[in-house]
């Protein structure tokens, strides 16, 4: 059963003029469905922020259109914002108010009675561990306080679309994990959808049903996490020689494998498929290995696939 579209972009771009102009986002299109979660990725520079900014209109557009749930986002701006919301690591809310100020201010912004921001609040603090936090000012929390409480802020209106900048960025492992399970149970209880930055491919992978990248400002990728890693073959094998580590050497130099030696450990990069006959192969000439470990391709790895495919480009044009 198809989903709706409820955002679609068409031929997007922000170009800066001055003596040298300098496209930002070029000419992007795609659209986002309902309860889906779609990953934004791109090394820095890319282009996501200013795509984010667009989005959310606090940047005007050089050209092209933003439509939110069928209508133009231009002439529909206060109706749509209504429906859309934003976090981020990077925004901070105002540090002199308490967590229940600030979070009853958004509440009255997007129009919800006292009992629903009551309700509402209590329980995402209390999901989030800091409801006995609530009346401490915004400048006495941490950083992962902070970023709880942005995140219940985004999602205290229920809105429709949620706009995610690197919500986990600079956390510690046990927080990252409590936003991703937050996040996914928004969109199961709520179907939200939702458009979500990060340099986590991990947690990418994890998230996100869908995932494009920008390189240079323009959309080069478009796929599901897992067809992404496929589209590159190139994995990992890691050795703890045992004996024969010349041998080993001699093996990959003799079939021009890439490779490199720490210690008595080897890390041999190939085409996934080769994986058998490189050790079979090891194994003919009296490789023993003590222990085996095999890297097959990732997000991360399509990424910096990405990267390096755009420096070379970069390169090429300077």
């Amino acid at each position: 059963m198809s989903r709706d579209v409820v955002l679609s972009v068409h031929d997007l771009t922000k170009t800066y003029t001055g003596k040298k102009p300098f496209v930002a986002v070029d000419h992007i299109s795609f659209s986002m469905h309902e309860g889906e979660i779609l990953g934004l990725l791109g090394p820095n520079g890319a282009g996501k922020t200013t795509t984010i900014q667009m989005l959310l209109s606090t940047l005007k557009p050089t050209s092209g259109t933003i439509t939110y749930f069928g209508k133009d986002f231009y002439t529909h701006r206060s109706e749509t914002l209504q429906h859309v919301a934003f976090a981020s690591t990077y925004i901070q809310l105002p540090h002199r108010l308490t967590i229940l100020e600030n979070l009853n201010v958004y509440g009255m912004l997007y129009n919800l009675s006292p009992a629903e921001r009551k309700h509402r609040i209590q329980k995402f603090l209390t999901f989030f561990g800091v409801w006995d936090q609530r009346n401490k000012q915004m400048s006495d929390l941490s950083a992962g306080q902070k970023t709880r409480v942005m995140l219940a802020k985004a999602f205290l209106a229920h809105p429709r679309i949620a706009l995610l900048d690197e919500p986990t960025a600079s956390l510690d492992p046990d927080i990252a994990h409590e936003v991703r399970t937050f996040v996914l149970e928004q969109r199961r209880e709520y179907n939200v959808s939702m458009l979500f930055t990060s340099h986590n491919m991990d947690e990418v992978t994890e998230v996100c049903d869908r995932v494009m990248f920008l390189q240079h400002g323009k959309i080069v990728a478009d796929d599901t996490p897992d067809n992404l890693a496929r589209s590159i073959s190139t994995a990992t094998v890691q050795l703890m020689v045992g004996d024969g580590m010349k041998r080993t050497i001699e093996y990959a130099k003799k079939h021009k494998l890439a490779h490199t030696i720490e210690n008595r450990v080897m890390n041999i990069s190939l085409d996934e498929q080769h994986i058998a006959e490189l050790l079979s192969g090891l194994a003919k000439v009296g490789v023993e290995y003590t222990q085996i470990s095999i890297n097959k391709p990732s997000l991360e790895t399509y990424f910096l696939y990405l990267a390096k495919q755009g420096r070379v480009v970069k390169k090429e044009n300077t």
